[in-house]
């Protein structure tokens, strides 16, 4: 329902054009995109901020459509909607690295608050959609009591925010901000993209991969729990976000939740890597810094009312790729073919899919 077909993709979606999106160089923001490029193609632009290296100075290495400012500055933000005039504000910006943000709350705030602010406020002054992406981690994964009951994960929309770290509480400050400024913005919660990074070792995937290429051990939380879900899927859920008028707070996530250990697993055994460079424990095994969160599992049954039961597929959608125990990954019958991860786990239909992100993201090729 959320899939526009090859050939016709402007047709499912009615976008207020030029797009801005911030955030590229984080998986959401950078995957998001490259998306919106090729649904809006010359009419989707990406904020390239100074202290991002790979992204410092005008090149053609990311193809056309990026745009060179400093996005704490609102002096340079709005010379770009003055340059522009852009309608539509996909702010995928923030700063997700957990430890360095309990360490520098000052700098976590200005990354993960003020630049949400400002881009908020222009969007405001132009009268332009915005749609900003939030995370899963404004909870705390603890059991809770809802309805005289007590549950684990399945967070809703209604349910209230908990974050046990800097980065989730700033994020929360991020929200509130918005919806008490901004009421027609909407909110989208992403739990655990999976997909390509800008750097190659910033997302889940290719952090973990990163490691087991190199001969290096991942250690992995086996009760840190998520809701996975394809880069690809989240990509078409911001596409429809960007198209209709809904605002308010919205979960984006997979209907399979697995712990960070079982991500690890898939990635060990479609990659041939090495059974003994995954290893296991508990989160309170891994001491103060940064706190982890448990099942921050969240509910999407808002989201699929809205846009469809296929909205957000399970991540893997192969059940034979979800582990069953601790030890599954050491188990092969015979090792997966070459590029096993990319076609499965980056995205789905690959290479015949026009919108896998291995085709879209410059460099990877067909």
């Amino acid at each position: 329902m959320v899939q526009p077909p090859p050939g016709l993709r402007n047709s499912e979606y009615n976008a207020a054009t030029p797009i801005l999106v911030l955030g590229l160089p984080g998986v959401p923001g950078f995957n998001a995109f490259f998306y919106l490029r090729e649904l809006y193609p010359g009419q989707t632009f990406g904020l390239a901020p100074p202290q991002s290296a790979e992204l410092a100075a005008p090149g053609d290495s990311f193809g056309p459509g990026l745009v060179w400012a400093d996005p704490e500055k609102p002096e340079e933000v709005a010379a770009l909607f003055d340059r522009h005039s852009f309608r539509t504000v996909v702010d995928a910006s923030g700063w997700c690295a957990l430890k360095p943000c309990e360490l520098d709350p000052a700098l976590g705030r200005r990354l993960n608050v003020g630049i949400g602010a400002v881009a908020m406020l222009e969007a405001k002054r132009r009268g332009a959609r915005l749609i900003r992406l939030s995370t899963d981690l404004v909870f705390d994964g603890i059991p809770y009591q809802r309805d005289g009951e007590t549950v684990s994960g399945g967070y809703r929309e209604s349910d209230p925010v908990s974050p046990v770290t800097v980065y989730g509480k700033l994020m929360v400050e991020a929200e509130d901000l918005i919806m008490a400024e901004y009421p027609q913005a909407a909110i989208l919660r992403i739990a655990l993209p999976m997909g390509p990074s800008l750097n190659g070792h910033a997302g889940a995937v290719d952090w973990i991969e990163s490691r087991f290429r190199k001969g290096k051990p991942a250690t992995l939380y086996f009760d840190e729990v998520r809701s996975n879900l394809y880069v690809q899927d989240m990509s078409r859920v911001i596409a429809a976000f960007c198209g209709n008028a809904e605002r308010g707070i919205w979960h984006v996530g997979g209907p399979l939740p697995l712990s960070l250990y079982n991500i690890a697993q898939i990635l060990n055994r479609l990659g041939n890597y090495p059974p003994e460079l995954l290893m296991g424990c508990l989160r309170a095994a891994a001491g103060p810094l940064p706190p982890r969160a448990g099942n921050v599992g969240m509910d999407t049954s808002r989201l699929r009312s809205l846009l469809g039961e296929d909205a957000v597929r399970p991540w893997p959608v192969d059940a034979g790729m979800v582990p069953n125990d601790r030890e599954w990954h050491a188990r092969r019958p015979e090792p997966y073919p070459a590029g096993s991860v990319e076609r499965h786990l980056y995205g789905r239909g690959w290479p015949e899919a026009w919108d896998h992100p291995v085709k879209l993201n410059p460099g990877n090729g067909d």
